[in-house]
């Protein structure tokens, strides 16, 4: 809705210095990785439709979940090792036994190492609760915060660039908490039937340390918005549709110029930065760039 913007009056001289207390990023890389046979992980009633030979492709590839590691590097002050494991739900889609496709869902992860300059801090953190009221102190007791600084993680869904059926000799099982395996189970298999659904994965990345500084800044002082909040009127939707813009751009895909020209000039034009470490794909898919 063109006419329902945010608009801030002109502020005059209303400014001053102010302090932030706000996170620093000391070090970043971006990656492209590509997987290759990543082993997925499937419910047990989805594995009896897989057989050697059988055909399949996937639909969908999503990241879910993703836990990260922190370590100092050995006699590199200031220096961190992150290992990190990227969870990825895929559905794909199997032709039966039968004859007749069936969908199935599977969960596979991949990881990565990259080492980044995290600085160094010899302070101890404690922060309040908000909330937490205790005249007596004993029920607002803060420990002190982690003095390594935080890796923070940035990907987007990966690019599924094969899908196949491999035979195995045996069958293996893991353990995932219901929470990351988002598939309706917690104990997920490959391997049955001696055969197993391994993908190749194009994945982008943003890895960067952040730390806690302070700042001082020139601000302004903040103003009540001009803008009035705008509800939904339940009893004229047209109304309210009448209203939104028009989208335009979603019935004409760019062109391939024009993907150019927002990639800055080439199509691959990102490279891995300051990247370091290595990476592979979980229980026996190998990383290759």
């Amino acid at each position: 809705m063109n006419d329902n913007r945010n608009t801030v009056p002109s502020l005059g001289s209303c400014r001053d210095n102010v302090y932030i207390d706000t996170d620093r990023i000391l070090d970043s890389c971006r990656d492209k990785d590509c997987y290759e046979d990543v082993p997925v992980y499937l419910l047990e009633p989805s594995c009896e439709v897989i057989v050697p030979g059988a055909n399949v492709r996937t639909n969908s590839a999503e990241v879910v979940a993703a836990s990260i590691n922190v370590d100092p590097v050995p006699f590199n002050r200031g220096f961190y090792q992150i290992g990190m494991r990227i969870f990825i739900h895929v559905k794909c889609e199997v032709c039966s036994p039968s004859g007749r496709p069936q969908e199935i869902d599977g969960l596979c992860f991949v990881d990565k190492n990259v080492i980044l300059y995290g600085s160094e801090g010899n302070v101890s953190i404690f922060r309040s609760r908000p909330g937490v009221q205790d005249f007596c102190g004993t029920q607002n007791i803060e420990m002190a915060g982690t003095n390594l600084p935080t890796a923070v993680l940035e990907t987007v869904d990966p690019v599924v660039l094969s899908t196949k059926v491999v035979s195995v000799g045996g069958c293996s099982m893991l353990e995932f908490p219901n929470s990351i395996s988002g598939i309706g189970g917690d104990r997920l298999i490959y391997g049955r039937n001696n055969a197993m659904i391994v993908v190749s994965l194009g994945v982008f990345s943003v890895v960067r340390m952040e730390r806690p500084a302070q700042y001082l800044v020139n601000g302004s002082e903040y103003t009540v918005p001009e803008k009035e909040c705008v509800s939904p009127t339940m009893d004229d939707p047209c109304r309210l549709f009448s209203q939104m813009a028009f989208p335009v751009g979603q019935f004409y895909p760019p062109s391939l110029s024009d993907l150019r020209t927002s990639t800055g000039g080439g199509m691959n034009t990102i490279s891995c930065g300051r990247c370091g470490g290595s990476h592979s794909g979980g229980q026996g898919g190998l990383g290759k760039k």
